[in-house]
């Protein structure tokens, strides 16, 4: 089911008043691949009332009041992405284009959408239920961060939001927390996984360096952002405080991730897997043709790239579904009208890391000295391949099912690292899960920049490259890759795009299609080497390209 976004939906299912509403920028697709529609329907799992607006008018309250006011609180969220990446290129170009909005323009997403919505609550609904934050645009912006759009540190989003509470990460289990705790009447400020603002600063939290300092001082963000990156594990994280203005950003340490068993029942809930039928006449979504028939295995991911904001929002830490579960759901697309016999995608953040994590990890939590992956996979990661080609096997078997892709890029280095089933995986999405092209994403070819970039070096891409070939030749099979790159990342120079074309030539023998300028995203790693213009270490300079034509340059020195 659908849920309500009127009054009269509201009352079909006996509702006379809600418990929560949530407010997002996109249109509302009801898919387990929308956050909006996962924290929904968890709320009515857990017993709640909940009712959704999606992309209301801005400049009054005719949408903002459609459902009236709720119960125990409001839920905004920007959306899927953050709205400044989704309304703006890398360049700063206005995209005209939005593929999470009905009839595909971008007209309907405002700028710093959590903090306009937040404000337009505020403005019609005076002394109202709290008003909670989330998705991923609060998520990175929880802490004073880089706003490249602006050019400049900007506080936490909660302040400028006017919001009471923001809930960060996969908030699951958070946001069912903060609901009984409302209901109850009692103090949510323990709970783990939230932002709140105080007048003092809470004892026994870290103080970060406080914003207008951070703010004037590369040296001080910096110490600031190595406190709340390494204070981001659940298992070793301590809490978090700093001044913004007069008040204090309270930062609570991380929630844990949910369980497999809780993963399973958030992934086979009941979603319509459509875009809600109002807003049909506005025109189709294009993101539903990737999302609607796709699977999501996994959340989280160890790979930690400097410049990928999962670590921040879904963390290092890879949780896996269970087979059992994966296959009721692909199962379950059989019998829907729409379905074709094509699953879109079967993966998560990166595909091949399903079923592979660090025991130690789970105890101990992740190390702050080492990564899992770089130089190359740690000792304790048990890199095995077999439970995902096992899930795979038991995916083609499913009656109904003509093809199952992988549309999620994969880790090339972990398929090396396999000695006993990688190259057997490979195999198997060679003949079954891929159209005619792998994804992999090397990302660059100069190992100083892949160094700065947290990415594998540029000698196991060729080593991959060459046991791609030999195995769509051993196979007899006409297939390709096609790789993710990135210019005008900090310390690449356009001498160093003139290499990765020279690399793609010789190594790759293909022309890139998937080239996309470097954009410094809110709370990276990548993000503050951009801003502060220092390596990982801070102790010497690097060049970083700022000048966008300069940008444009080399991106254009690939083709």
């Amino acid at each position: 089911m659908f849920i309500p976004t009127t009054k009269k939906e509201a009352a079909l299912l006996g509702w006379d008043e809600l418990d929560v509403i949530l407010v997002t920028g996109d249109s509302y697709i009801d898919s387990p691949y929308i956050g909006v529609s996962v924290i929904g329907k968890v709320l009515m799992d857990a017993g709640y009332r909940v009712g959704m607006i999606a992309q209301p008018d801005t400049e009054s309250d005719r949408d903002c009041s459609r459902l009236g006011e709720p119960a125990l609180f409001w839920g905004i969220t920007a959306g899927c992405m953050d709205s400044m990446i989704a309304n703006y290129t890398a360049t700063r170009k206005k995209r005209k284009k939005d593929d999470l909005t009905a009839g595909g323009k971008n007209i309907r997403r405002p700028d710093r959408a959590t903090i306009v919505y937040g404000n337009l609550i505020r403005r019609y609904f005076k002394d109202t239920r709290p008003i909670i934050i989330g998705g991923i645009e609060a998520s990175l912006r929880r802490i004073s961060h880089y706003d490249y759009w602006s050019d400049k540190i900007r506080r936490s989003i909660l302040f400028d939001s006017r919001a009471d509470l923001l809930v960060y990460g996969m908030a699951e289990r958070a946001i069912v927390q903060v609901a009984t705790q409302l209901k109850r009447k009692e103090s949510v400020k323990d709970i783990k996984g939230i932002c709140y603002i105080a007048k003092e600063k809470r004892e026994g939290y870290l103080e970060l360096s406080p914003h207008d300092e951070v703010a004037g001082d590369k040296k001080k963000f910096r110490q600031m952002f190595y406190s709340f990156y390494n204070n981001n594990d659940p298992v070793t994280a301590t809490g978090l405080c700093q001044r913004q203005d007069t008040r204090f950003l309270i930062h609570n340490p991380p929630q844990p991730p949910l369980s497999p068993q809780e993963l399973d029942r958030v992934y086979e809930m009941d979603f319509e897997r459509a875009l809600h039928p109002g807003h049909l006449e506005q025109g189709p979504v294009r993101a539903i043709d990737t999302i609607r028939f796709s699977i999501t295995t996994h959340r989280g991911c160890y790979g930690e790239c400097n410049y990928c904001s999962i670590t921040a929002h879904q963390g290092r830490t890879v949780t896996s579904r269970s087979e059992a579960s994966i296959v009721r759901e692909a199962e379950g697309m059989t019998r829907h009208p729409d379905f074709k016999g094509i699953i879109s995608d079967i993966g998560g953040p990166t595909a091949n890391m399903y079923g592979i994590e660090c025991a130690l990890k789970a105890k101990k939590g992740g190390c702050i000295d080492k990564r899992c992956l770089i130089p190359s996979a740690c000792e304790h990661l048990p890199v095995n391949h077999l439970r995902q080609r096992r899930l795979l096997k038991k995916i083609r078997e499913i009656h109904g099912v003509k093809k199952a892709f992988i549309g999620s890029g994969i880790r090339h280095d972990l398929i090396l690292q396999d000695k006993k089933h990688g190259r057997l995986y490979l195999e198997d999405i060679i003949r079954h899960h891929i159209s005619g092209q792998l994804k992999i994403a090397p990302e660059h070819s100069q190992d100083h920049i892949l160094e700065l970039m947290g990415k594998p070096a540029s000698d196991l891409t060729k080593r991959f490259v060459s046991l791609f070939r030999d195995t769509t030749e051993r196979l007899g099979m006409e297939r390709y890759l096609t790789c993710y790159l990135i210019a005008a990342y900090p310390g690449c120079t356009l001498k160093d795009m003139y290499r990765l074309k020279d690399f793609t030539k010789k190594v790759l023998k293909f022309r890139p299609r998937q080239v996309q300028i470097f954009t410094p995203t809110p709370s990276t790693m990548a993000t503050m080497i951009y801003f502060t213009e220092t390596a990982l270490s801070g102790k010497s300079p690097i060049f970083v390209e700022k000048d966008i034509r300069k940008k444009e340059k080399q991106k254009e020195a690939l083709f």
